[in-house]
């Protein structure tokens, strides 16, 4: 029987191919809101639509299924998807050809959002709004672009893509993971560039996407000691003041993987989501660790946050449309 349960602020991984009795008692938490899947959960096409499937049926409104399937090395469903290639790609189009690059990202965006729909999945963590600035080995080329304009403009295209796809868009890493070279992955990168530099230059595109309604953001687990001491995902500065005040921002604002190493400087899984919920994040995002994930579920009691429901709304998945010409 679907139990009625308002969708919560974490969003968190599970463990394999198909629900395990423990998976299915996380999921019916009120605390979850989304599940995020990964490679360990892909077999092939029927086995996703099953899974998500299963997913949906435990709960009314459904977890939204998010997925991060940007293409070239971060593409976690392979057989039987369009292989989507690096956006680095879409950028050298756009240096030769700016109308062509829009279409094609336009067309990139349909396919993905049209694929992963008619496997159930709701939303895909994607575009990267990062510049290609030649030193992050995370990085690298997942950015569209090193020009910021060109990005803006790439990304509005493949919004719109992904939109005529039945798919919300989630932009990454805020404030900008491209310039530093250490992976929030491994250690917690510092970018010691000035709020003038960020704001000429990374900061160009979320700003153009946040105006124009952009769905979704993901904050990074970058520090920028000339705004905050803090990891943008845990700053009140960058989060709110910055932007949803500066920059207009009404969408779902998520967290990076609480079980990163840029995110120990907070403390434990509870101490980490506290500190993004504190700082203007929506939804806190555990993806790997199935015991930080349970300790999260036991001990967080978060404040009441009046905007989840609409913005997780605005994240369900929808029937995709026709590709854009």
């Amino acid at each position: 029987m679907t139990c009625k349960i308002p969708r919560g602020p974490v969003m968190l991984g599970i463990e394999g191919r198909e629900l395990t009795a423990a998976d299915r008692e996380r999921l019916a938490h009120p605390l979850v809101g989304g599940v995020i899947l990964f490679t360990r959960n892909f077999a092939d096409c029927a086995q996703l639509r099953a899974l998500t499937a299963a997913i949906r049926a435990l709960r009314d409104p459904a977890p939204v299924v998010a997925v991060d399937h940007e293409g070239g090395r971060v593409q976690r469903f392979r057989d039987g998807f369009t292989d989507i290639g690096p956006m680095r790609r879409l950028g050298e189009l756009w240096d030769r050809d700016v109308a062509a690059a829009a279409r094609e990202a336009a067309r990139v965006g349909w396919t993905i959002a049209s694929e992963l729909r008619a496997h159930g999945v709701d939303l895909a963590f994607t575009p990267v709004l990062d510049l290609d600035f030649g030193a992050s080995t995370v990085i690298g080329d997942r950015a569209l672009h090193r020009n910021p304009n060109a990005v803006a403009h790439l990304a509005s295209a493949l919004r719109h893509g992904l939109a005529a796809g039945g798919m919300a868009a989630c932009g990454k890493h805020f404030p900008g993971h491209g310039f530093v070279a250490a992976d929030s992955h491994l250690e917690l990168p510092v970018d010691e560039r000035s709020f003038e530099a960020l704001l000429a230059d990374d900061l160009v595109p979320f700003g153009a996407l946040a105006h124009a309604g952009l769905e979704a953001i993901m904050a990074a687990h970058v520090v920028y000691p000339s705004v905050d001491p803090q990891p943008a995902g845990f700053s009140r500065t960058w989060c709110t003041t910055i932007l949803r005040e500066r920059f207009g921002f009404d969408g779902a604002l998520f967290s990076d993987d609480l079980g990163m190493a840029g995110a120990a400087i907070a403390g434990d899984v509870v101490a980490r989501a506290e500190a993004a919920i504190a700082a203007g994040c929506d939804v806190a995002l555990t993806c790997n660790e199935m015991d930080a994930a349970d300790t999260l579920l036991s001990r967080w009691r978060p404040p009441p946050q009046p905007h989840l429901a609409r913005r997780w709304a605005r994240l369900a998945g929808r029937p995709p449309g026709p590709p854009p010409p």
